[in-house]
């Protein structure tokens, strides 16, 4: 009865992933039934069933996003491992395919997505999985020369290119998060503190003139005092205070915010937290903090019960991706960091983050069976008997 235990998927896990699934479903539906009216064209309200435009787009992604975490789920440990360095080498093809015209699709001047009909995938989000995956594979693999300045470049060189592709985009909201995931991952893997310090003294300067750039800089004048400017570039942040402090403890009901009425923008992607916060008050934010929450305990527990160190990461870099994201999202939207365009997981409007959150959900529910990995990893202790073997077949040769 304990093996069969052993081997069942962490319901907890699962029973977050849906809950936050239904509060987007719903989010997703007030924020969006009323838009076609708020965008100025009245003639929309004549169109029978304009109120599920959004919601019915959203479904079907979802339904993909479902299917594809089915498909993630069945694959293996060792199979993911298999897999790690073609889905890499793929997701940086797709990052530079979004500039192939005809094929890559601009909007407001950023060109980050790729024309897949009938909507759009972004690769950015499909980069940071991919990373993920590579880490897991590589550092479970390096760890006898862990200390070696070689085995530490080549992620970060990995990490650059990247990071580079996505700068080219523009997307430095997806570059940031790309870098703080290698980092962080690194650090887990007991990389050398003196190479991590030697990486953000040098990451430091380089930083310097992207937030110089005029849109950058005019975000973190925003951040600073929205207040200077709120009918012009603090508008945004504005707007999202309002929403935040209109809702109170319980708010002021689903589907009768005020703020989603062209108000403010980007209410169903980016900034749907503040919706929540209008529509369901404290207490819905509470909720939907606790859902986060609980998914990063349980990412730890499956993390803590992996069979290998190639699992251990894999599960702790997709917990740190969602969550990561998820706070830089509500730090954006409650004004603790600058503006940067990344969704709420499993919450925002939106495919292509949806389809990589629930990649990460399947893997993850994978790993929190605990099932023995036929693959075992390389281990220090494994190569260092290795390569004393290999040592001394060599010199027997010598000697005869």
């Amino acid at each position: 009865m304990e093996l069969h235990r052993e081997y069942r998927i962490d319901r907890l896990l699962l029973f977050t992933v849906i809950a936050l699934t239904v509060v987007g479903v719903l989010m997703v539906y007030s924020s969006t039934a009323l838009m076609p009216i708020a965008s100025g064209r009245g003639v929309a309200s004549s169109r029978e069933g304009y109120q599920f435009v959004y919601l019915k787009k959203h479904l079907l992604t979802l339904l993909v996003s479902v299917f594809v975490m089915f498909v993630f789920y069945r694959l293996s440990p060792d199979n993911l491992r298999r897999l790690s360095y073609p889905m890499l080498i793929i997701a940086i093809l797709l990052l530079l395919a979004v500039f192939i015209p005809g094929l890559g699709l601009k909007i407001n001047g950023a060109r980050r997505w790729l024309r897949l009909w009938p909507s759009t995938f972004q690769p950015g989000e499909f980069a940071k999985f991919a990373m993920v995956l590579f880490l897991s594979r590589y550092l479970s693999e390096t760890e006898d020369i862990r200390a070696k300045l070689k085995t530490f470049m080549i992620p970060v060189g990995i990490m650059f290119l990247i990071q580079g592709i996505l700068l080219m985009q523009p997307d430095f909201g997806g570059a940031f998060t790309v870098g703080i995931l290698t980092m962080a991952i690194l650090y887990i893997a007991g990389s050398p503190i003196k190479y991590l310090a030697m990486l953000f003294a040098f990451i430091t300067p380089l930083l310097v003139p992207l937030l110089m750039e005029p849109y950058r800089l005019r975000r973190i004048m925003v951040f600073l005092d929205p207040w200077k400017d709120p009918y012009g570039s603090g508008f945004q942040l504005v707007q999202s205070f309002v929403a935040l402090g209109s809702g109170g403890l319980f708010g002021v009901g689903l589907g009768s915010g005020r703020q989603k009425l062209n108000f403010l923008p980007e209410i169903n992607t980016d900034f749907i937290f503040s919706l929540i916060g209008e529509e369901l008050g404290f207490a819905g934010v509470l909720v939907v903090i606790t859902l986060f929450v609980l998914f990063f305990i349980r990412g730890n527990v499956i993390s803590k019960r992996a069979r290998s160190n190639f699992s251990f990461y894999l599960s702790t870099g997709l917990v740190l991706m969602v969550t990561v994201q998820a706070i830089i999202n509500i730090s954006v939207v409650t004004g603790l960091v600058p503006t940067k365009g990344l969704p709420l997981p499993f919450i925002s409007y939106g495919g292509s983050a949806l389809l990589v959150n629930y990649m990460a959900a399947g893997v993850l529910l994978r790993l929190s069976r605990s099932e023995p990995e036929r693959m075992s990893i390389v281990t220090r202790e494994g190569l260092v008997r290795k390569r004393a073997r290999l040592k001394a077949r060599m010199l027997r040769r010598k000697i005869r």
